[in-house]
């Protein structure tokens, strides 16, 4: 099989994407309870952080596939879930989106699907029938483009601990309108002389 070469930037030392998604995690995720089950994993530090510096979608395959055998071969008490953070690919949303089912593929491929699952959150994420500032997309968008990385017997738990699932969505929403915009800057420390997040 053909070798493909990968293309990878150094990271970046003027930011910080895995400390910046933390925080985005304790004050958005779990701050405004947007996922009942995130709190448990994060303060049993069942969360793995990883920053890709892939510079090309090759790239971050590459890192997928890595992350996805790392997770299903660790036991779930070490690594319950992971965050693969890429700021450097991806950017675009619809690109982004595109990946998503290049992932759902690499899943078939691995022999994966039922065990684990890709969920989405990107900076510029748009449900379908929004407007691009509407504050309810901020229910899936994160700092950087991120993939997370779930094992299906960890939502089903939480699913049947938490009947009410179908209804996190609305709340979600219902929260995101609540806070505005003003309202999720000012959580996220961020000037209030800066554009809308």
């Amino acid at each position: 099989m053909a070798q493909h070469q990968t293309s990878r930037l150094p990271a970046d030392a003027d930011s910080d994407p895995m400390a910046e998604t933390r925080t985005w995690l304790e004050k958005v995720v779990i701050g405004l309870n947007l996922c009942p089950f995130a709190k448990a994993v994060h303060v049993k530090n069942q969360v793995r952080y990883v920053l890709s510096t892939a510079a090309d979608p090759e790239a971050l395959l590459a890192d997928l596939v890595r992350e996805l055998q790392t997770l299903h071969a660790t036991r779930s008490d070490e690594i319950d879930t992971t965050l693969l953070i890429h700021p450097y690919v991806l950017k675009d949303f619809l690109e982004y989106n595109d990946f998503l089912h290049i992932a759902d593929n690499v899943l078939d491929e691995l022999g994966l699907t039922g065990e684990l699952q890709v969920a989405s959150f990107h900076p510029q994420y748009q449900f379908a029938g929004s407007h691009v500032d509407d504050i309810e997309n901020h229910t899936n968008r994160s700092p950087y483009p991120m993939l997370h990385l779930l094992r299906e017997e960890s939502v089903e738990r939480a699913v049947d601990a938490f009947p009410d699932t179908d209804t996190i969505f609305e709340k979600n929403m219902e929260t995101m309108r609540r806070i505005g915009h003003h309202g999720l800057k000012k959580l996220l420390g961020q000037d209030s002389n800066e554009d809308k997040i």
